[in-house]
Formats: structure tokens, sequence, C-alpha cells
């Protein structure tokens, strides 16, 4: 009998031991693998943006254009009118839409949060930026997984963005909304050039959720959400109105928490559309564009106002991809695709739909171009300037984009054509709790017939599948030899 309680015992305690190596070798790998801020990077970037402020001082006060960007949170292509959605009404943004201009082919760095709004930033694709999948809060285990895999859960102080550069322009920067790129200094929106911030440190599904103004709590957790949409509206208003006594042209980044699930609209706003929940809280995000497109004109701005509307990746559990395959998560079409509008009536010729493919790397890079602002020396941007393409006297911006997952380098695509490598894809069953994946491909898709990517045609276009993976294995070396993308003597 005693020896069946001690094998009892040590089939018991098994699973207390495994789970103990297990916390073990990831607090070792912690400790050996969490990266920190380069010196030589800091200083670099402290250079670069000295020169910058120094530029701007040369320039004298010019009638440089105010940039407002609207970066929704799993909007899907096809949920806005201008992209298709019937069931949905986005009379404001279509407006935008109509009289500026629409890339129909825009996309993702990412196909989650976290490096694609660290890729937009910066203007460096997510593993670039050291930011290759979703930030977790602090004290999480799923945040210290990032320091395990050798990644600091937080965009680096090395790292530059758009609010630096901007900043040191000139410029008044503020942020509203999910920064999602780092919880603690110096990673929070106000270390990377944002001198107001309104908004929470990450997903609206992760606790506790709190909306902080700059470095203090403003609502504690847990924040009421069906208010959150009218607060960022308000602040966005407040912002522009003020923005003309300040003398400075401003940069405003209204990254909004919604349609992100867990899903909650004013009560006012329920059952209004056709397209349940979901349909309400994207109307409702519509009528806020409205009150701050109103505010831009109220205050003479609207004209020289550089307006962009996208999204950070394609729809989660609703929403819709459009004609795509995929969603949230996938680097097919349905999760890297969305909607991208630029209005800007004093330096665009709007009322255009370009077809050309680009992606939100492209964002910093172009808005640089235009500013007549250099690239920093000592790291390579992605992204490229779309100013070419926008303005009429290029028909492309890119040979190929690039799909990444985490670290992982999944899809090439030249336009037309798109390249999967082989990799799991997971069969999905109803009602089963687990769904099984199967390695699958390589796949070459033929884009211009085939745009929810349904049919494999290596076989037809064994030149063009060939091309496609030299391309992609190019990177994979490019990205192994130098994964940070930093220059020598930059």
């Amino acid at each position: 009998m005693k020896r069946i309680f001690r094998i009892a015992g040590l089939v018991l305690a098994l699973p207390l031991l495994l789970i103990a190596g297990f916390l073990l070798w990831t607090g070792l790998r912690v400790l050996a693998n969490k990266p920190a801020d380069d010196a030589a990077h800091m200083a670099s970037k402290a250079q670069y943006l000295r020169k910058i402020a120094a530029l701007a001082a040369d320039r004298g006060k010019p009638a440089r254009p105010n940039v407002l960007i609207l970066f929704y949170d799993d909007l899907g292509y096809g949920d806005l009118g201008f992209t298709g959605s019937t069931a949905i009404k986005t009379p404001n943004i279509d407006a935008l839409a109509k009289s500026g201009v629409v890339m129909s082919n825009f996309h993702s760095s990412s196909a989650v949060c976290s490096p694609a709004r660290a890729a937009m930033l910066t203007g460096r694709l997510p593993p670039r930026a050291g930011v290759p999948d979703v930030l977790f809060p602090t004290g999480q285990l799923l945040h210290y997984n990032a320091h395990a895999n050798g990644f600091a859960g937080r965009l680096l102080a090395e790292e530059i963005t758009l609010a630096d550069v901007l900043r040191a322009g000139g410029y008044r920067t503020g942020m509203i909304g999910k920064w999602h790129l780092g919880d603690r200094a110096p990673s929070l929106p106000n270390d990377f050039g944002f001198e107001n911030f309104f908004g929470a440190h990450y997903s609206n599904d992760m606790e506790p959720f709190a909306i902080w103004r700059n470095n203090k709590v403003a609502i504690p957790a847990p924040a009421d959400q069906t208010k959150i949409d009218a607060a960022y509206t308000q602040e966005a208003v407040s912002f522009i109105r003020s923005a003309p006594r300040t003398g400075k042209p401003f940069f405003l980044y209204l990254a909004h928490n919604f349609p992100h699930q867990p899903l909650f609209v004013a009560p006012s706003a329920k059952g209004r559309s056709a397209a349940g929940l979901y349909g309400d809280v994207v109307e409702s995000l519509d009528d806020g564009v409205g009150s701050i497109v109103a505010s831009l004109k109220e205050t003479g701005q609207l004209d020289n106002t550089v307006i962009v509307v996208t999204s950070d990746n394609g729809p989660w559990y609703e929403g819709s991809p459009g004609n795509d395959r995929g969603r949230k998560g996938q680097t097919f079409e349905g999760g890297m695709h969305v909607p991208f509008l630029i209005h800007w009536p004093a330096g665009l010729k709007g009322g255009r739909t370009i077809a050309a493919q680009a992606m939100a790397t492209d964002i910093a890079p172009t808005l640089y171009d235009w500013l007549g602002l250099p690239l920093p020396a000592d790291r390579r941007l992605d992204g490229t300037s779309l100013r070419p393409l926008l303005e009429g006297t290029a028909e492309k911006a890119h040979d190929q984009l690039f799909y990444y997952a985490d670290t992982g380098l999944m899809a090439v695509s030249d336009g037309r054509f798109k390249y999967h490598k082989a990799q799991p894809i997971a069969h999905v069953v109803s009602n089963m709790q687990f769904a099984p994946a199967t390695r699958q491909g390589p796949w070459l898709f033929d884009l211009a017939s085939d745009p929810r990517e349904s049919y494999n045609v290596a076989m037809k276009y064994p030149a063009e599948a060939a091309r496609l993976k030299a391309a992609l294995e190019a990177r994979d070396k490019e990205m192994e030899e130098n994964p940070r993308g930093w220059v020598k003597g930059g």
C-alpha cells in the first residue's frame, strides 16, 4: 500500500515538477536574452533629431501641413461604405475618400496590433523595429515570454518614431487612444515624441484597462468603455481647436481601441446599424470623424491637413475582410489588406483611386519627403515614400511587399502574384475545441484573377513562383545577417 501511495505521489508531483522546470527554463532565457537600449544607437538617434531641429529652425515658418492619422483597431477592409459595405453606413469617412485619394491595395505591416503600430510609427517592418508580436502588460507571463525570445516586450527607446521627428521639426504632437508598445518608461508615448497623450496602454481586452493622461491615470480601471469613443473624439476636437493659438503645425495620432473586441457603444447608439453591435461601433466611429472634420473646417485648417484613415490589421471574429481570404492574425490578404485613404486638398488632387500596392511602413517616409526631412542614416527603413505615386509621377512604389508573422517571413507579393512558403495551416471545424494544423504549400496565387487566394497556380507559372521564392529567401538571408537593419558608419 505504501508503494502505491509513493507512486501516486510521484504521479501527482510530476506536473508540478514540469511546470517548475518550465518556469526556471523561461526565467533563465529571460535573463540571458532580454535586450536593453543600445547606447550607441540612442546617441545616433539624438544626433539625428538635433539635425532635424536645426533644419526646422533654418526654414523659418512655411505653411507646413498638419498631420492627422486615424488608425483603427481590427477594422476590416470591407467595413466602410467606400470599400463596399452596405450594412454599415460611414458617410463622413466616405466623404473624405471621395474628395481624397484612396489606395485600394494598401496593407498593414502585420496581421496583429503591436507589430503593426511599431512598423507604422517607425517605417520599419516589425522584426526590424524589435516588436514582432503582440505585447502584454508588464507582470503577465506572456510579457516575459517576449524576453525569453530575445525581445524587449516594448518598443526600444533607440527606435525613432514619426512623433520624434515631427516634434523635433517644430510640430506640436499629440496622441489619443491605444499605444500598445510598452506600459513602462522609457517606452511610453511621452518618451517617443508625443507631448500629450490621452488613452490606453494596450488593447481593451487586457487588464487593468485604465485611461491615462500623460503619465497619470485619468480614468481608473475598469474604465467604462461605452464612454471611450466620446472621450477620444472630444480630446481630438479640443486639440484641433487649440492648434491655431500655438503658432505651430500639429501632428495628431488618434489610434482608436475600437472596433477591437470586446465591443462597446454608447446606449444612444445601440441598434442603429444593420450590422449589429459591430456596425453600431463603426458607425459611431464615423460620427467622430464627422466631428473632427467639422473642427478642422471651423478653424480653417482642413485644406492644409494631411488626413490618413487606415487600420492596424484585418477584422477579428466580426467585421468584413471584403473579398479577401483570411482574417486578423493571418498573412492571407484578409489579415493585412486594410482600408486606406489620404486627404490633403492643399497638396493632393483628390477624387482618385490608386491600385498600386503599398504598406503602412510607407507613411512615415512619405511625410518626411513632403516636409523635406532626411531619413536617419544609421538604420534601414523598410518603407518608401509614396509621394511620386500619390502625385502621379510613378506607377508603383514597391517591387515586392513582405508579409511577416512574428519573426517569420511567410509570403511575398509583387502586386499581381503572391508566394506563400510552406507553413502550418489550421483546419477549423465547427464545435471543435482545437483546430488541427497541417503543413501546406508552397503556394502561388494570381491576385489579379484570384484575390481570395483560392487556387495555387505554381505549376501554371513556375518562373513566377521561382522568382518570388528567390526574393523571399534573399530577404530571409538579409534579415539573418542584420535583423535590426543597422547601417555601419551611418
